[in-house]
């Protein structure tokens, strides 16, 4: 089909097959919805809860732990033991079940972006059928349907126009185009041209502010160009986070170490040591549980879900947990203009009446501010002034209206409504006005034209008075005088150069000017287009959709961070370059400025080069700005894109990380995002960064503790069983299952929880973001863990060979109980050594917690115990130690054996030797550096 905006009218209905007149034959109607379905972008096929649940399960390290059930379940069926021969079996597979659930949670609710685009559809269209005017379901109409078009209504299907009366439409939701766009139904336009300069045509979710027209559906569903939207939204498939690679590459590593390993060990377990096969399996299982960061899938999710707390009390909404974390890396901010780095209302700015230029105080809807002199002192509103200003207050159809607490809002045209709030600054209520001055007929505004004039009675008795408004060329040359403060006088042509010049200087401001003019009448006069003709000039309005106040500023705290910002917007390339260059978004590496017709022009890797030195992007589609965001990050930028309307889903979701605004916000652009703005402000993304940098930090922070814990862990299972039993009688894996889970899955837990909850450290906000190649255990982290888990490894292992060596030799200090009578309770010397090597392990990492708080700074310096939920999470655990080795019936449960009060005289020093090796290490790294 040939571009319905590239054609005549007539050659569209030839091709459609339709009458433009008496529109289709409902019996046609229903022949095309029965062969092309309702009007409606559909839902996408939601994936069942039970394969999102077991999609959790495609994880190596999950596989060792099933494995570990596994072999632990035969072991217990064996033994024909009862329910403590299956605890392992039960704990470990609660485990896996638990972070499956905390996986299927953190993906979220399921994307609600097709819903939120099918929403915006108008309900009800009135469409001609069988030559009468009729009201259908927006889901009903076909191609081919004409459809009668006022101001109000919104626009159910893409349409080329009919025809067309003084038409404007509202398209800043699709195209970012703050300004209502004129309609034209008479003009052919080239195929190359772009989506906001097709004024042919009307498109489905926008709606018409001004005028009337007939247009005849071209496409109708996911054919619409917000239906494409929605087919972009559907492929675009979710990426995973920097996090998320780094964990999952952590992932694999342990799982390859851990096999190697739990296979040596089972060998010598076997041939060398000569140990029964079965022994030597449980040896392995409880090899691969150490191996195991079994809690930091739980620990990143609540970590994570407290940042995302964190980040709702300062105004950003976070859907996606992983969000969180990826906030922390943008390093290119691209963001919307038009209610985003904009108001999204049109202010009036300047004035000029002739002889004098003046300021305009205030921002957006709201009446709020002064007219003042150039001197920004206010002046009296009289003389040529008053009369300028109350043209564009009569010769206007834009209400302000404010409904109880909400922000001032327009009713009608945007740049009517800046009039109108202009006039409500000087002390011109519309309606007030309006009854003094009734209309009493009007010249509507064309684009033939581009004028508009409206007739008033009521200034002198038995004439009417005309008021034009409309582009400064054309309605410079319809004047011959010019109103000053001395009345009516000639136009010169020294005048006439005097406010071109003017003009010009707004309009390289990007100030969108009108031009205002008057005329005298008889009673009764017929409205005629030669009135426009040989009026007195008035002056000159300029306005602008002004910057938001706190966007220069947050943009600044962005660029000391490290981060780009780049605008990309629907509106003109230079009225976004002035806006910019008002923000300081440009600097001397990035001052490129690209259209959508030259980005149509470059290849792919033309774009990949431009991106590097560009800061706006004007005149842009859907599908540019997400070519714009696919090239940021095949250049390895982390992107971040924000917006609030229907053009901004696409980019949204396909960036980084996607930011929609909550006030001005469409729900197709909420639903797109992974953050939402709940107050609009450029400001709290700069915030959500921080707190995003502050929770990595502190997820290395835990991650590094948990590991250094699982690697000692490994240490001691894999070192102690070399050791012949020739040298040490009775010894075997020094550590069950059973304790290890409890000490990987509740003992670490509650301190990696306080390190998730630690305060970001200095200057934060001052150092670039982190490469997203960046891993998550650096070169600096792998030493302070191998120095850790040796630590740990000595601590554990000299306490498990004191206690067993001494329990061998007859010695009862570490048994609270008769010695004579142990072996008949069924208590042996490994299970006391375990129970020591259990202990000091468990009391090992908590001291070393406090250690792991920073990687640089003494813990003495940051405050021993400054941080509460630190000294909480301590307590509780060693609460949770002594219950666990003393009270009867649940220290049998973890291989347990009451100890007598004097072992802790060996425990706690030997516990204490891994938090001095952090601090020590801190210490030598700290003088290395100064030297």
């Amino acid at each position: 089909m040939t571009k319905p905006y590239s054609a005549t009218v007539e050659q569209v209905a030839q091709e459609i097959d339709t009458d433009l007149v008496k529109g289709l034959t409902s019996n046609e109607a229903s022949l095309r919805y029965a062969k092309n379905g309702p009007n409606s972008l559909g839902e996408e096929k939601k994936v069942p809860l039970w394969k999102r649940f077991l999609s959790q399960f495609a994880d190596a390290m999950v596989f060792i732990l099933l494995a570990a059930a596994g072999l632990s379940a035969y072991m217990a069926a064996k033994s024909g033991g009862g329910f403590e021969e299956w605890i392992d079996v039960i704990v470990i597979l609660a485990i896996v079940i638990l972070n499956a659930c905390l996986g299927v949670y953190q993906e979220g609710k399921a994307d609600q972006a097709l819903a939120a685009l099918k929403k915006m559809s108008s309900p009800k269209t009135k469409v001609i059928r069988d030559g009468k005017i009729v009201m259908v379901d927006s889901e009903n109409i076909v191609v081919g349907d004409v459809i009668a078009i006022d101001a109000g209504d919104s626009i159910s299907a893409d349409m080329r126009l009919i025809e067309s009366s003084s038409l404007k439409a509202e398209e800043a939701s699709l195209t970012g185009e703050s300004v209502a766009v004129e309609k034209n139904a008479d003009i052919v336009l080239p195929e190359d041209c772009s989506l906001g300069d097709r004024k042919n045509m009307l498109y489905m979710g926008t709606a018409v502010t001004y005028g009337r027209a007939r247009g005849v559906v071209v496409a109708t569903a996911r054919d619409t160009e917000l239906g494409k939207i929605a087919n972009k939204l559907t492929n675009i498939e979710d990426e995973q986070t920097p996090l998320q690679k780094s964990l999952n590459k952590l992932g694999k590593i342990l799982a390859v170490v851990c096999i190697i390993v739990c296979v040596i060990v089972l060998l010598v377990d076997i041939f060398v040591q000569k140990q029964p096969w079965e022994d030597a399996l449980m040896t392995a299982v409880s090899l691969a549980v150490a191996a195991i960061p079994e809690g930091l899938a739980a620990v990143v999710t609540i970590v994570l879900s407290i940042g995302m707390t964190k980040m709702a009390e300062s105004n950003a909404i976070v859907k996606r947990l992983l969000a969180v974390e990826t906030l922390g890396c943008v390093d290119v901010i691209c963001s919307d203009k038009t209610g985003t780095l904009t108001q999204n209302q049109m202010t009036v700015k300047v004035l000029y009446d002739g002889d004098k230029k003046y300021k305009v105080e205030g921002g957006g809807y709201a009446p709020v501010g002064n007219i003042v002199d150039e001197g920004n002192k206010p002046v009296k509103i009289e003389g040529v002034l008053n009369t300028l200003i109350l043209s564009s207050v009569l010769c206007n159809d834009a209400s302000i209206v404010k409904e109880g607490d909400k922000d001032y809002s327009c009713i009608g045209d945007p740049t009517e409504g800046a009039l109108t709030t202009l006039g409500m600054k000087a002390k011109m209520l519309r309606e007030e006005t309006m009854h003094s001055y009734p209309r009493e007929t009007e010249l509507p505004f064309d684009s033939d034209r581009k004028m508009m004039t409206t007739y008033h009675s009521g200034i002198e008795e038995g004439k009417w008075i005309s008021f034009t408004k409309g582009a400064p060329d054309i309605v410079l040359s319809r004047c011959s005088s010019i109103l000053t403060s001395t009345g009516v006088q000639p136009m010169t042509a020294e005048k006439l150069a005097e406010i071109r010049e003017v003009n010009h200087n707004y309009a390289i401001q990007a100030i969108r000017v009108l031009a205002f003019a008057t005329k005298e009448h008889g009673d009764g006069s017929k409205a005629t287009f030669a009135d426009e003709e040989n009026m007195t000039f008035l002056g000159l309005i300029g306005m602008i959709d002004p910057a938001r106040t706190e966007a220069k500023d947050a943009i600044a705290v962005c660029k000391e961070a490290g981060i780009r910002a780049v605008m990309i917007t629907g509106d003109f390339k230079d009225s976004a370059v002035a806006i910019s260059d008002n923000l300081e978004m440009r600097d001397e590496k990035h001052m490129g400025a690209y259209s959508g017709e030259e980005l149509d022009k470059m290849s792919d890797e033309e774009l990949q080069k431009v991106v590097e030195t560009t800061s706006v992007y004007a005149r842009v589609s859907p599908e540019h700005k997400v070519r714009i965001v696919g090239a940021l990050k095949h250049n390895d930028h982390i992107a971040s894109m924000t917006g609030d309307g229907v053009n901004d889903a696409m980019a949204l979701k396909s960036a980084d990380i996607g930011v929609a605004m909550g006030i001005t916000g469409t729900d197709v652009s909420k639903n797109s995002a992974d953050m939402i703005l709940m107050d609009d402000n450029f400001a709290t993304i700069v915030k959500a960064v921080e707190q995003g940098r502050i929770i990595y930090s502190n997820i290395r922070k835990f991650v590094g503790f948990l590991l250094s814990c699982n690697v000692g862990e490994i240490l001691v299972i894999f070192l102690l069983s070399l050791v012949p039993k020739s040298v040490v009688p009775g010894i075997a894996a020094p550590l069950t299952a059973i304790q290890l889970l409890w000490l990987n899955l509740i003992t670490d837990s509650f301190p990696a929880l306080a390190l998730g909850r630690e305060k970001g450290e200095p200057g934060i906000m001052k150092v670039p973001p982190r490469s997203k190649h960046e891993p998550i255990i650096n070169k600096s982290m792998t030493g302070h863990i191998a120095m850790q888990s040796i630590g740990l490894f000595i601590s554990v292992a000299a306490a498990f060979l004191i206690a067993l060596m001494s329990m061998n030799n007859g010695n009862t200090f570490f048994y609270s109980g008769v010695l004579a009578d142990a072996a008949a309770k069924g208590v042996h010397p490994i299970d006391i050594a375990r129970t020591v090597a259990f202990a000091t392990l468990i009391c090992a990492e908590l001291f070393r917690a406090f250690a792991a708080r920073s990687e640089k700074v003494s813990v003495f310096k940051l405050g021993l115990f400054s941080n509460k939920m630190m000294n909480i999470a301590v307590a509780l655990s060693l609460v949770m130690l002594v219950a666990v080795i003393y009270i009867p019936g649940v220290n049998t449960i973890f291989n347990n054996v009451a100890l007598n009060p004097m072992a802790w005289l060996v425990i706690l020093p030997l516990a204490l030797l891994p938090f001095a090796v952090s601090e020590i290490s801190k210490l030598i790294k700290g003088g290395a550096k100064k030297n």
